[in-house]
C-alpha cells in the first residue's frame, strides 16, 4: 500500500496541545499550513517510505547542484587542476599571486554567508538556490576567458559573493525539512557529491586536457567553461524541480506536509519552535557560547580538507598522472562519508565520528610531514582526504541538532560556517612551492588545526552534558516536588535551546 493511500489522520490523538498545531503567521510555509488536517500518526515503516519520497525529490537535485558546483568552483581542487594545465604560466602569475586569488575568493565567501542565509526564506529556496547557481556558474565560465591577474581576481571575488549562499543555504533549507536526527545523513548525501567532485574533477581536468589549444585556448580555459556551461544547465532544471517548505510542497499530499509540519516543529520540543523574525534571534545567535566553540571545530576539519586539496595534486609527476592520482581517494572517502552519516544518525551522537575523523587527519599528516617515501605519502592522503570528507556533515549537523528556532538556526550556521570558512583562506597561503616536497609549514598548521579540534571537540561535549544533566536534575526536582509550570508555552518557544525541555546532542 502506498504512503499516500494508507496515511490518515488517527482517532487517538497523542497530545492535544501537539495535534491542534498553531497555524499562525509564524509557520514556516509563508502560507498553506492552516488549510492543512491534523497530521496522522504514522507506523514506522510508513514514516520510512515518506522520508525516502521526500529524499527523491529534494537530495538529487541538490546533490547534482552541489556536484557540479565542485567540479567548477575552486575549492582548491579545479584550480590546482588549472594550475597544472598553464593557467600560471599564461597568465604570468609570480611570487604569491597564485596564494592571493585563491585566498580572494574566501573574504567575500565568508561575509557574505550570513546576509544570504537571511534572505534565503524571503525569497523562497526554489528561487534562490537555483539563482546563485545560475550567477556564480556564469561567473566560473568567464574565468576561463581571463588574461591578465587583476581579471582573475576580480573574477574570484565576484565569484566568493555569488556562491556565499549555497552552502549554508542548502544546509539551513535541509533543516527546515528533515528532524535533527535524520539531519547528517541528509547532509552526507549532498556533500558526498563534494568527495565524488574531487574524484571527477581529476578525470575531468585529464580529458579536457587533450583539448587545449582548440579555439586559441589553453586546457585551464576548457576546464573552467565547459564545466561552467554543464551546470548552467542544471541550475535551470533546479528551477524546475525544487520546492520551497513542506506546507507548499504539491508532490506531498496535505496528510503527509501536516505530518512532516508536526515531526520537525515538535523535534526535541514539547511545545515547538517560535519562528517570527525579530532582532533577538540575531542576538541570541551572536552571543551563543557554542557557536564561536563550534566555529573550532569547523576550522579544525576544513582547513585540512581545503589544504589537502590543493596538496594533492602535488606529487612530482605529470600534470596527467597528477590529475588520475586524485581520484581514489576521493572515492574512498566518499564511502566513508556515507559510513558516518549513516551511523552518527543511527546512534544520535556526532562528537564520536567528529573525533575519529581527527584521529585520521593526524595519522594522514603525520605521515605526509615525515620522511616518508612519495608512495607511502601518497597513501596517507587517503587518511586526510578519508577524514576530513567524512567528519564535515557531522561538524555541520552538530550546531544545526542544537541551535533552535529556525532564524536563530540559520544565522548561527551561517556564522558558523562564514567564519569556520577563513580556514579554507589560511590553507590556501600554507602550501608554498618553496617548501616542496615535504611542506613542513603547511603540514604543520594542518597539525595544528587538528590539535585545535581535539582540545574543542571534548570542551563542546563536556559542556552539553554538564547543562543537559543540570536540566534534568531541574526538571525531576520540578515533577517530585508538585511545582507549577514556570514558562508559559510562548515563552518556552522563545528560550529555544534555552529552554529546560530543550537536550543538546552529543
Amino acid at each position: 500500500m502506498s504512503v499516500e493511500k494508507s496515511l490518515t489522520p488517527s482517532i487517538k490523538e497523542v497530545s492535544e496541545k501537539k495535534e491542534n498545531i498553531s497555524l499562525s503567521e509564524d509557520s514556516i510555509d509563508f502560507g498553506g499550513e492552516s488549510s492543512l488536517p491534523p497530521p496522522p500518526t504514522l507506523t514506522e515503516e510508513q514514516e520510512r517510505k515518506l522520508w525516502r519520497k521526500v529524499d527523491f525529490r529534494l537530495m538529487p537535485i541538490l546533490s547534482l547542484m552541489y556536484l557540479l558546483s565542485f567540479l567548477d568552483r575552486v575549492l582548491m581542487t579545479e584550480l590546482g587542476n588549472a594550475r597544472l594545465q598553464g593557467l600560471q604560466s599564461q597568465l604570468h602569475l609570480t611570487g604569491n599571486q597564485y596564494n592571493i586569488a585563491l585566498t580572494m575568493y574566501f573574504v567575500p565567501y565568508c561575509l557574505c554567508e550570513c546576509p544570504a542565509n537571511l534572505v534565503l526564506k524571503k525569497f523562497r529556496p526554489s528561487r534562490w538556490l537555483p539563482g546563485i547557481t545560475l550567477t556564480y556558474r556564469g561567473i566560473r565560465t568567464l574565468m576561463g576567458l581571463v588574461k591578465n591577474y587583476p581579471q582573475l581576481v576580480g573574477c574570484r571575488i565576484a565569484l566568493g559573493i555569488a556562491e556565499a549562499g549555497l552552502f549554508p543555504g542548502v544546509v539551513y533549507y535541509l533543516t527546515l525539512w528533515y528532524p535533527r536526527h535524520q539531519l547528517q545523513l541528509r547532509i552526507g548525501l549532498f556533500f558526498g557529491a563534494a568527495s565524488l567532485a574531487g574524484a571527477f574533477s581529476g578525470l575531468l581536468a585529464f580529458a579536457i586536457s587533450f583539448m587545449s589549444g582548440t579555439q586559441g585556448l589553453l586546457g585551464w580555459s576548457w576546464i573552467f567553461i565547459l564545466e561552467g556551461i554543464a551546470t548552467v544547465a542544471v541550475g535551470l532544471l533546479a528551477f524546475l524541480v525544487l520546492v520551497d517548505f513542506p506546507a507548499t510542497a504539491k508532490f506531498l499530499t496535505p496528510e503527509e506536509r501536516a505530518f512532516i509540519i508536526h515531526k520537525k516543529k515538535y523535534d526535541n520540543s514539547s511545545v515547538g519552535e517560535e519562528e517570527h523574525f525579530s532582532p533577538r534571534h540575531f542576538f541570541a545567535a551572536i552571543t551563543d557560547w557554542q557557536i564561536y566553540m563550534h566555529i573550532l571545530v569547523y576550522m579544525s576539519v576544513i582547513a585540512p580538507l581545503y589544504g589537502i586539496t590543493l596538496f594533492l595534486p602535488s606529487f612530482g609527476h605529470t600534470a596527467a598522472i597528477s590529475q588520475l592520482l586524485t581520484v581514489p581517494p576521493y572515492v574512498f572517502a566518499t564511502l566513508l562519508l556515507y559510513t558516518f552519516a549513516i551511523s552518527s544518525d543511527r546512534l544520535k551522537m556526532r562528537s564520536p565520528f567528529i573525533i575519529l575523523g581527527l584521529v585520521l587527519i593526524l595519522i594522514g599528516f603525520s605521515i605526509n610531514i615525515s620522511k616518508a617515501p612519495s608512495g607511502v605519502k601518497y597513501f596517507g592522503t587517503f587518511f586526510v582526504v578519508g577524514g576530513s570528507y567524512a567528519s564535515f556533515p557531522g561538524v555541520v549537523a552538530w550546531l544545526g541538532n542544537n541551535l533552535a528556532g529556525q532564524y536563530k538556526r540559520g544565522i548561527g550556521m551561517a556564522i558558523h560556517i562564514g567564519i569556520g570558512n577563513f580556514g579554507g583562506a589560511i590553507a590556501a597561503n600554507i602550501y608554498r612551492s618553496k617548501d616542496s616536497p615535504r611542506y613542513l609549514v603547511g603540514h604543520g598548521v594542518e597539525l595544528m588545526f587538528v590539535g585545535i579540534g581535539f582540545i574543542a571537540v571534548p570542551a563542546v561535549v563536556l559542556s552539553y552534558i554538564r547543562i543537559n544533566k543540570k536540566r534534568d536534575a531541574i526538571q525531576r526536582e520540578a515533577l517530585e516536588g508538585g511545582e507549577k509550570k514556570k514558562y508559559t508555552d510562548q515563552e518556552l518557544r522563545e528560550l529555544g535551546d534555552r529552554a529546560p525541555d530543550f537536550r543538546y546532542t552529543l
